[in-house]
């Protein structure tokens, strides 16, 4: 990795362990100074590697700086000092400044922390808007994606969310078995799109951020080795990220360039992830319980399965199923793709065309794949809006080669 690229690689990775450790030493009502001191500490890092060089270690040496600004914030902030020392004494709660960066304080911090802000007192959305902001780091803008709603709206809810809890005085405390509960829809959804994010990115230049995925495949195998948290819904979505994961190496070429689903090389897929999607999805299936993250890991399933004549109507009648549980723009234009492979491209489009969801580009970029082999032109026309209204370079660069490929095979005719 490149000096230029070590900061921000480490920014994505590290920032949100520094605040979670932070907090769950010194209370989530002391997240702003938590934030603070993290981002100080890649300022510093910013600065000083700059002249002096990458360190051996950059993760410890990062690690080293917040703790010791963490000790200067108390040596020279008496005030605050005295309030967290009286708020420690009515909680009855320990503290100390000598706390450690360990992998398990770092694990138990991040999953203590996102419990803490999926709090009921902010509304479902808020709560997930809050916990990807902060435990994972997420922009304005990627979390709008995440929402599929405009950056201003999410500004707002986030800044009502953090003044709830800042109002609020919220703490990072153990909770009742029920509080777990109540909160943890929240916890997964948060990890679902951590890892949809990473999964296929629609913010940066690169289609798979493996980081992202990494991590929300780490915080839900928390989730899942704890008897109070190991449920089928955690373990199904937990398949459906190994499911998605195995298929990493296959999914764009040497070029970065996506490579669709029936075109990979299926011997890249990782066997491993694929049998611990098999295992997690066994459990998943431990109860009466079907969740959209059963049906996903189900349809993600038969996609990393042997070919299958039937493989298609499992899917499309999986996508049936999930589109009740769920609507979104994304299952409906995944249950058209699936439609058209069993009932052929031309009712392929009609189910799309029903969608209408014309602003956006994959609605556009599934019309143009449809009309492929039955109208050139029409294929071409639908490619260039898909082009027109993305905004992922990688996604631009594919689309425009499927436009040249179809330009020359319309031009040899």
């Amino acid at each position: 990795m490149q000096q230029h690229e070590i900061i921000p690689h480490l920014f994505r990775t590290e920032y949100s362990k520094i605040v979670a450790v932070l907090c769950n030493s010194f209370y989530l009502k002391h997240l702003e100074i938590a934030e603070d001191i993290a981002s100080e500490t890649f300022l510093k890092a910013a600065e000083s590697w700059a002249i002096r060089g990458v360190p051996e270690n950059p993760t410890a040496w990062l690690y080293t700086v917040a703790k010791n600004k963490v000790k200067d914030y108390f040596k020279h902030n008496s005030v605050v000092e005295k309030q967290i020392k009286e708020a420690i004494r009515s909680n009855d709660i320990g503290t100390e400044l000598d706390f450690e960066f360990s992998d398990q304080n770092i694990a138990d911090s991040q999953l203590a922390m996102i419990f803490s802000v999926c709090n009921p007192v902010n509304s479902s959305d808020a709560q997930i808007c809050l916990a990807l902001q902060i435990l994972c780091g997420f922009s304005i803008e990627e979390i709008a994606n995440a929402f599929l709603t405009k950056p201003e709206t999410i500004k707002k809810r986030l800044q009502r969310a953090r003044t709830s809890l800042r109002n609020g005085d919220f703490k990072i405390k153990t909770l009742s078995e029920t509080q777990i509960k109540v909160r943890l829809e929240s916890v997964l959804k948060t990890l679902y799109l951590l890892f949809n994010e990473g999964y296929f990115s629609r913010s940066y230049d690169q289609l798979i951020r493996k980081d992202l995925c990494s991590e929300a495949i780490r915080l839900t195998l928390i989730l899942t080795e704890n008897v109070l948290t190991a449920t089928p819904q955690a373990n199904a979505l937990l398949a459906l990220m190994f499911y998605q994961s195995s298929r990493f190496d296959a999914r764009t070429n040497d070029k970065g360039e996506v490579v669709l689903l029936e075109d990979q090389d299926k011997s890249l897929w990782d066997k491993g992830l694929i049998e611990k999607g098999n295992y997690h999805l066994v459990n998943a299936c431990s109860g009466n319980e079907i969740s959209k993250y059963h049906l996903e890991a189900a349809i993600a399933h038969w996609h990393t399965s042997p070919a299958d004549e039937n493989k298609w109507q499992h899917i499309l009648h999986l996508y049936n199923q999930l589109i009740i549980i769920e609507y979104s723009p994304v299952t409906a234009l995944n249950r058209a793709f699936a439609f058209g492979k069993v009932y052929g491209c031309e009712k392929g489009i009609e189910e799309t065309e029903k969608l209408k969801l014309t602003g956006n580009s994959y609605y556009y970029s599934l019309l143009g794949y449809l009309y492929t082999n039955i109208d050139i032109d029409k294929s071409i026309c639908h490619y260039n809006q898909a082009v027109a209204l993305t905004r992922s370079r990688i996604e631009t660069e594919t689309l425009i080669k499927e436009i040249q490929r179809l330009t020359e095979k319309k031009n040899d005719r």
